[in-house]
């Protein structure tokens, strides 16, 4: 068997013994090796150190290599979503694998914030599609840019279309609930059945306040909601079927005895008709089709299903209505989880197998600032879902758009929802953002400058190509205090090109070539044509 040898050059001082002082001088230590081998003749110095070539596996596959192994930068718990931007390990986050299966977070909800263009909804989809793969159904409640539809769609999901004479969404439709309540009660979980009642009360009555807070630009007065609260009782208990807006409208004309009580008229007709004439001109305003139309005056065109992923597309919808964008994603919202609390009711109560949900809250900005109060009314909206096996998502721009409201205790509570995440998920944000980001998680100054660095635009490239900007698809994953995890998504071929998933431009593609190339005038100029 062949020995390898290894020549090392040994260089050492001779031993010199002076006559005049008779010491004698040791020899000179030997100088150790440098990064690249021994230097000198025969010292083997490599010129050029080759990369090792790096392999992930479970601690059971790689112990025999010790100690040729390291531990992993980033759990391997959730769904994949590409490479850490330093170590190149895989990175797997989303808020249910974290919370249920590894404990890593409080509760299963996240934050993202991140400018526009930068990935932020391809995340999001990263994330709800390895979701579904584990049984979990995901709930996009409102799609103000259809670009979740297709990914709904390949899941075999159901595709709820809402806009001006595109699709309807009753407020006052207690959805589900009736029925659910009604087989509780069949099978004797009367408590059940009344928890589910009071939900859907709760629900439609924030979810008209909040119609008439988007349409007046102020909310409604503490004896208006009482008596919309009444009235929607008094509706319950005499309307036979579904009611709508209009049927609500007429209780309050009609001024029933236990409509007159709570408006204090004191048994003058005059006082309230004064009481309730302002309600009766904002409801006849959302029946009649003022600013916010006529959507959620009808009856529900297509009810929701609870057995499959759910996107409420509602891109039809202008950029410029920007109050009825708000409206309709607090409808959603609303009847989202409605929804879902009266799956996990049945679920509890042993009438239907358990089934997990993933709720995404999109442009969160848009609702917040549609008017005063709509931050009590989205907290609300939110806390009023106590189920177990429901993870939340919200995404927004920046902290900015959170925190531009007019009331302090506004800007205080949009500013918790980023602070009561489980986890917080960054994109490229401007400088400008550091201080109002730093101030809800912290944030060390290298994750800082990484965030600004991740924000700048491509480079000028006059030849037309599709330079993509430096931060797209990087992401850093906060939790807590720790330190962040900054990840390169990765895209499937699935994902990528014009029939994937991702394909967000496709309006861009379809513009005729012949507008993308360079513009030559023929205008006959002195001495010849340009």
């Amino acid at each position: 068997m062949a020995r390898m040898r290894f020549l090392t050059a040994k260089t050492s001082k001779t031993v010199n013994e002076s006559a005049d002082t008779g010491v004698t001088k040791r020899p000179a230590r030997e100088a150790g090796p440098g990064a690249r081998g021994w230097t000198g003749r025969g010292g083997g110095m490599a010129a050029l150190v080759p990369s090792v070539k790096e392999y992930r596996g479970t601690t059971v596959q790689v112990c025999g290599l010790w100690p040729f192994s390291s531990g992993a930068s980033s759990p391997m718990i959730g769904v994949p979503l590409g490479r850490h931007e330093e170590t190149q390990a895989t990175v797997c986050c989303d808020p249910i694998s974290w919370f249920q299966r590894a404990r890593l977070i409080s509760n299963p909800s996240a934050f993202i914030l991140g400018k526009p263009g930068l990935g932020k909804s391809t995340v999001v989809r990263r994330m709800f599609i390895g979701l579904s793969a584990q049984g979990v159904h995901p709930l996009i409640l409102g799609d103000l840019k259809g670009e979740h539809v297709k990914a709904v769609q390949a899941l075999g999901g159901q595709v709820i279309k809402l806009g001006r004479g595109v699709g309807y969404l009753n407020i006052l439709d207690p959805g589900q609930a009736v029925e659910a309540a009604q087989l509780l009660e069949d099978s004797g979980h009367h408590e059940d059945a009344a928890r589910v009642r009071a939900d859907a009360h709760g629900r439609r009555l924030t979810m008209v306040v909040s119609l008439i807070t988007i349409s007046r630009n102020n909310p409604p007065t503490d004896q208006e909601q009482t008596i919309l609260d009444r009235a929607l009782r008094v509706l319950d208990d005499r309307f036979d079927g579904v009611p709508v807006l209009k049927d609500l409208l007429d209780v309050i004309i009609s001024a029933p005895d236990e409509l007159r009580q709570v408006a204090l008229d004191r048994g003058d007709m005059a006082v309230y008709l004064q009481e309730t004439r302002a309600l009766e001109a904002t409801l006849l305003g959302l029946t009649g089709g003022g600013k916010l139309g006529e959507i959620f005056s009808r009856h529900t065109t297509n009810p929701m299903m609870r057995d499959r992923a759910v996107v409420f597309d509602v891109s039809s919808i202008d950029e410029t209505e920007t109050d009825l964008q708000a409206a309709i994603l607090l409808a959603c919202w609303s009847y989202g989880f409605g929804t879902v609390n009266v799956a996990n009711a049945l679920a509890d109560a042993g009438l239907e197998p358990r089934r997990n949900y993933f709720v995404v809250l999109d442009e969160l900005w848009r609702a917040l600032r549609a008017g005063k109060g709509m931050v009590d009314r989205v907290d609300a909206l939110t806390r009023l879902n106590r189920s177990v096996g429901v993870g939340q998502i919200m995404i927004s721009h920046t902290m900015s758009d959170l925190l531009a409201l007019p009331a302090e205790e506004d800007r205080m509570k949009a500013r918790g929802f980023v602070e009561r995440s489980g986890m917080v998920i960054c994109g490229g944000l401007p400088a400008s953002e550091m201080p109002l980001l730093t101030s809800a998680i912290p944030l060390s100054r290298q994750e800082q400058q990484k965030l600004i660095s991740w924000q700048d635009p491509p480079a000028w490239d006059s030849r037309g190509l599709n330079v993509e900007p430096p931060g797209r698809g990087k992401f850093l994953i906060k939790v807590g205090g720790r330190p962040g995890i900054p990840v390169l998504v990765g895209l499937t071929s699935l994902e990528q090109g014009p029939d994937g998933v991702n394909d967000t431009e496709g309006k861009w593609r379809e513009t005729p070539e012949t507008l993308l190339e360079p513009m030559t005038p023929d205008v006959p100029l002195e001495g010849g044509t340009l």
